[in-house]
């Protein structure tokens, strides 16, 4: 069996695979894509994923892309130590969650990482060359061109996104009351858990705890979660931001 999965250490995205990865004790080829030359948005690898992010997973020849969607795909084909209910109902309720998490949590936490570590970084290019960056994204060109090269995202932009964020830990709260916990789905820990983890970690590591100061039932959560081996292995060195910048 080959299984490789081309990632960043620090993307939040390629934390949610490595996560499921380490749960459930399967061995990879963890191959790093060098994001200092924009290695991803290079011919080689826009061949093995079109919209130049990471991660991409390659198993056995067969190229499966989105991190989402590789979670899922890892927990179909290694099911042992199950992230995924067997009840029809209780997995729709899973996937309800994860939907939520990809299109409310992930995109808004772009906003601060790229106000606090790519900003300011990026002041050093031209407008032509910042054109050519943000032309060289497929699917982050537009998030690019809005944020101002060398100062970041306007106050709205950024405002909405704590908001959206903070909402996401009130809406975990809920759930997890509702669930009666310790875990999203209640007694047994999914994939939904660990499809937003990395998300709250990048707001650690950016400053942000202080949004869920009052959120006890929050934070018993993710401690749990940042007791599992499964989240100590995945934040390795170099794991995150404030490490690398």
């Amino acid at each position: 069996m080959s299984l490789i999965l081309y990632n960043f250490l620090h993307s939040t995205c390629s934390q949610k695979v490595r996560l499921v990865l380490w749960q459930k004790g399967i061995e990879v080829e963890n191959r790093i894509v060098d994001h200092k030359i924009r290695e991803q948005t290079s011919d080689w690898y826009l061949k093995l994923n079109p919209n130049g992010v990471v991660p991409t997973l390659v198993h056995d020849g067969a190229i499966i892309i989105d991190s989402s969607v590789i979670m899922e795909y890892l927990d179909e084909v290694f099911p042992e130590t199950p992230l995924t209910p067997a009840d029809p109902v209780e997995r729709a309720h899973m996937r309800k969650w994860m939907r939520y998490f990809e299109e409310v949590p992930t995109p808004s936490i772009r906003v601060p990482t790229f106000n606090q570590y790519l900003a300011k970084k990026l002041a050093k290019f031209s407008d032509e060359e910042y054109l050519e960056l943000a032309n060289n994204h497929p699917i982050r060109k537009q998030f690019y061109l809005r944020m101002k090269k060398g100062v970041g995202f306007d106050d709205r932009d950024t405002e909405e996104a704590i908001d959206r964020l903070r909402q996401t830990i009130v809406r975990i709260e809920k759930g997890l009351e509702e669930s009666g916990g310790p875990w999203l789905m209640g007694e047994n820990l999914t994939l939904a858990d660990y499809c937003v983890v990395p998300v709250f970690d990048r707001m650690d590591d950016l400053g942000l705890a202080g949004i869920w100061a009052e959120n006890e039932i929050f934070i018993a959560w993710f401690d749990r979660i940042k007791n599992l081996e499964a989240f100590k292995l995945t934040y390795c060195e170099r794991s995150r931001l404030s490490e690398i910048m």
